[in-house]
């Protein structure tokens, strides 16, 4: 701040009788003001940490002598053009149950104003919502005017009604501590502490408890790909013999994605449920940079005008660290679990546990009385899937074209004729939301039958009829409803390192494409 805009404030503090002060400044070519009562300090921009989960005003979370900053951009609160801050922005932090800054391009001066001159604000027309105005002072020669925003529906606007309640006049919901940051304890054995994993995502650092913490392990050589199952979900890997979904932390928190580095790393996080049984996840990450031992009151809660109403408990606490110069936003294993990809698999394999799943009948349907199953392989996209013998009444080569018959459903690629009978066929790959690839000759098309209807799939090879023990084939980690129903099973030859993903052919087509081709016949 300025020395002659601080020698303004403090005589203003000390002035009092009937005038009211506010501090103006500008944004795009409007000047603003808000009530002085309000204003903490103004300083300039600092250097900020982004926070993911947030609101789209957050600019990051600020080190302000020992204390946790949330710093928000004005511009965006009032939905006007944004720009990137120059030298003359500021950031005025108010008092809002607990500090805030707010940045502006320019603080101008601290007005006296006598309360007749203050105008209301529904008269004419202004650069923002008439609501975000508590008045209007026009200057001397009404030349220019300074429009007065009410902070606290400025406030309630962006982050709902749960942040009135921390508004100044209430002891709900503090926004932050006043304490300043301490480093973390690593050598106090007395001090109540936790051990913390620290790991990096677009150059942001957050935390696991590590009594979440399975272990950390390097990418495997290959992904088994789920088709039809949300983006967050990389696929499957096996852990020494276990199916791990794994998922992106970078996806998982809408940020940008890129190429999987060297360095990256799965962090395996376990949740214990009720009755003493232990789910697991991979979660990957940008890096893993230590295990960290910090003193409990280093956790600070997090200001809940930051979280997003779905996710407010992602993040449970900020820890401050070297100063103040480094944030670790400590996520919620709990609330991780509760994410809808994670919850379909744990769904799904409860649904198993209480005999409700109808994979269970699927399992016995491919299984012989000498407790062998046999599968058809096939290969989509680099990936192995497999269906059960039984369902396949033929493997044929593709024709050099598939005629296109008016009337037909749009999903059915083309019919063909197969020794007289017309055979309609579709495309695996679109079945499974994947890219189509443009014919050659391994392409093989599988005829199965559905529900009585003949019915071709082009696939992109067949690579072999594969005999094995039933007890080979296990649950797959259910990340979808569609992939759950479809794919419910997997095969997993551990000696090879291969995943077979098991089709339930008669979940292959919804009831109603059921009924297009029984009518098409």
């Amino acid at each position: 701040m300025s020395n002659a805009l601080a020698l303004e404030m403090n005589n203003a503090a000390r002035e009092g009788g009937d005038t009211r002060q506010y501090v103006t400044f500008q944004l795009v070519d409007e000047l603003f003001g808000f009530s002085m009562a309000s204003v903490l300090e103004i300083i300039r921009v600092p250097d900020t940490v982004q926070v993911p989960l947030t609101p789209g005003a957050l600019v990051g979370l600020a080190n302000l002598r020992g204390s946790v900053l949330p710093v928000l951009d004005l511009r965006r609160l009032l939905q006007l053009a944004v720009v990137e801050c120059n030298e003359a922005a500021r950031v005025i932090v108010i008092d809002a149950g607990s500090p805030i800054g707010l940045v502006v391009d320019q603080v101008a001066r601290v007005m006296e104003v006598e309360p007749n001159r203050i105008e209301n604000s529904n008269q004419e027309h202004y650069a923002i919502d008439l609501e975000l105005l508590t008045g209007v002072i026009k200057e001397e020669g009404g030349t220019s005017l300074v429009q007065l925003l009410d902070i606290e529906q400025l406030i309630h606007q962006e982050f709902s009604s749960e942040v009135s309640q921390s508004m100044p006049g209430s002891s709900s919901i503090a926004l932050g501590r006043e304490e300043p940051c301490v480093d973390a304890m690593t050598d106090v054995e007395d001090e109540p502490a936790e051990q913390l994993v620290s790991v990096i995502v677009e150059e942001q650092e957050f935390g696991f408890l590590l009594s979440d913490v399975e272990e950390i392990v390097r990418l495997p050589e290959s992904i088994s790909r789920i088709p039809r199952v949300d983006e967050h979900v990389l696929g499957m890997i096996d852990l020494r013999g276990r199916l791990l979904p794994l998922v992106s932390l970078r996806r998982l928190f809408n940020l940008v994605d890129r190429e999987i580095g060297e360095d990256d790393r799965i962090v395996v996080v376990g949740l214990r449920r009720p009755g003493g049984h232990r789910e697991t996840i991979g979660l990957l990450v940008d890096d893993v940079r230590e295990v960290l031992r910090v003193a409990v009151d280093v956790l600070e809660p997090v200001p809940k005008l930051l979280m997003e109403p779905k996710a407010e408990n992602d993040i449970s606490n900020v820890c401050c660290l070297d100063g103040g110069k480094r944030l670790v936003s400590l996520l919620k294993t709990e609330s991780l679990f509760e994410h809808p990809v994670v919850v379909s698999a744990i769904e799904s394999r409860d649904q198993e546990q209480r005999g409700q799943d109808v994979n269970h009948e699927q399992a016995r349907d491919v299984e012989s009385e000498d407790n062998t199953v046999q599968l058809v392989v096939f290969r989509l996209a680099e990936q192995e899937y497999g269906v059960s013998i039984e369902d396949v009444q033929e493997i044929t080569r593709l024709p050099e074209q598939l005629e296109r018959i008016p009337k037909t459903p749009d999903f059915i690629e083309g019919m063909m004729n197969l020794r007289g009978t017309v055979l309609p066929v579709l495309d695996m790959r679109v079945r499974f939301d994947l890219e189509k690839m443009k014919r050659n000759d391994r392409q093989r098309i599988i005829v199965l039958g559905l529900e009585g209807v003949r019915t071709g799939f082009i696939v992109d090879s067949v690579t072999e009829v594969l005999r094995l023990p039933s007890e080979r084939i296990e649950e797959a980690p259910g990340l979808s409803k569609d992939q759950a129903r479809i794919m419910g099973r997997v095969v997993n030859l551990r000696e090879s390192k291969r995943m077979i993903q098991i089709v339930t052919v008669r979940e292959l087509l919804s009831e109603q494409e059921k009924e297009a081709l029984h009518d098409d016949e």
